[in-house]
């Protein structure tokens, strides 16, 4: 089975915008080879409110340095039964959301502590990446304190890593990680010497977020007697796919990193997801759904999930779905979790630490024979835990407007 099979629908948001205006011609960027890096607070003078917002964002706290920020270890470090370790080991602190990992500095490079805490749930997990697993397992002992941070997470969780000597201009994702540098920028403010993804064409546009939310490889590695694990020498305004190759799939075989039809099985593949998409193929970008300068929405969406759904998709609309009212389609009640699109169409499926999960972005419906054959899971019995795959498909046969020969 094709992992395309069910995407048959056509978006225009290609050529016009989330709100209907057309939207003016994209094009290739061209890199500003003389530029530097200056940081996100230079930005701040003319664009303050953007920068207000980016702030809080979870882009701009991914690591924090808990002697700068005191509240940035969630847990009392002295309830870790795992392996134990103090706040003094701690040098920086990675994630708030999900889990939260704790990294200390040995020399001039960082080692992630072999305990992490489980933000959702509230307790501490064994954390150390096993053999079998990312493919860069098996080249490093089996000991966080040799695995660093620099060749694995530094790139992605930075502005402007230096591979030689792990010279940075920023932690966290600042302007410049989508921008480009901003030196010119600052002196000259002018579009023609900044990187603005919004004036892209979509491949260039999709891989300003690409570039660390994937599962991939660099093109060249090892690099100084270490392999990495981020698109080492990328920056906006150059093409992702000199420096980087997306990790590979086997249709029909579930990995580490795939389920068996191509869809992602871990967090941090949301553009191994988007590429295979419909959405994509037609021109849709990261941010036509997501602001990371930052919202009020989940996940720094621009509206509320459906509201940003149905700008495009709709009762009796060209791209679907072909029914007088949103119920007919889902055949759930309004404002119910049934109702939501993202339910169906992104359920979530793919792990970051032990039962919590985040949404696909291939935006396909997976049916409950796709779980029956490939062992994918579907949205139907992933929800309705109490029944059965059979039941699910059952109920879909009895969907009027539902093809039969989409059910498989």
């Amino acid at each position: 089975m094709r992992r395309y099979l069910f995407a048959g629908v056509l978006i225009f948001a290609a050529t016009r915008g989330l709100a209907g205006q057309t939207q003016p011609a994209r094009t290739a960027p061209q890199a500003q080879p003389t530029a530097k890096y200056v940081g996100s607070r230079a930005c701040q003078t003319c664009h303050a409110d953007i920068y207000a917002r980016w702030q809080k964002t979870p882009m701009a706290n991914v690591v924090r340095d808990p002697r700068e920020h005191p509240d940035a270890i969630i847990p009392d470090l002295a309830t870790n039964t795992i392996n134990k370790f103090t706040r003094d080991d701690v040098a920086l602190v990675y994630g708030s959301i999900w889990k939260q990992r704790y990294f200390t500095k040995i020399g001039n490079d960082y080692y992630p502590q072999p305990a992490q805490w489980d933000v959702m749930n509230h307790v501490w997990r064994p954390y150390v990446v096993a053999n079998g697993t990312d493919w860069w397992a098996p080249l490093y002992p089996p000991d966080n304190m040799q695995r660093p941070t620099s060749a694995l997470c530094d790139g992605c969780h930075s502005v402007n890593f230096n591979v030689s000597d792990h010279s940075l201009t920023e932690w966290n994702v600042g302007c410049e990680r989508c921008h480009g540098p901003g030196s010119e920028h600052v002196t000259r403010p002018a579009r023609d010497n900044i990187q603005n993804p919004a004036r892209m064409d979509y491949v260039h546009a999709n891989d300003t977020c690409i570039q660390c939310h994937s599962q991939g490889r660099p093109l060249t590695n090892p690099i100084g007697g270490k392999y990495y694990d981020w698109p080492v020498g990328f920056q906006m305004g150059l093409n992702l796919q000199d420096y980087w190759r997306l990790e590979e799939d086997k249709l029909g075989e579930t990995s580490f990193t795939h389920f068996a039809d191509g869809t992602a099985h871990k967090n941090r593949m949301q553009g191994n997801d988007f590429v295979q998409s419909v959405m994509y193929r037609r021109g849709v970008t990261c941010f036509s759904c997501h602001d990371v300068h930052g919202t009020a929405n989940y996940a720094q969406l621009r509206r509320p999930a459906n509201q940003i759904c149905l700008t495009c998709h709709g009762p009796d609309q060209p791209n679907g779905p072909r029914t007088a009212t949103l119920e007919e389609h889902t055949h759930h009640r309004a404002g119910t979790p049934g109702s939501e699109c993202v339910s169906c169409h992104m359920p979530a499926i793919q792990t970051t630490v032990a039962n919590i999960n985040v949404h696909a972005h291939t935006f396909e419906f997976i049916t409950p024979a796709m779980t029956d054959e490939y062992k994918i899971p579907n949205a139907c019995t992933t929800c309705h835990t109490d029944k059965t795959t059979a039941w699910a498909t059952d109920a879909l046969r009895h969907w009027p407007e539902r093809s039969p020969w989409r059910l498989e």
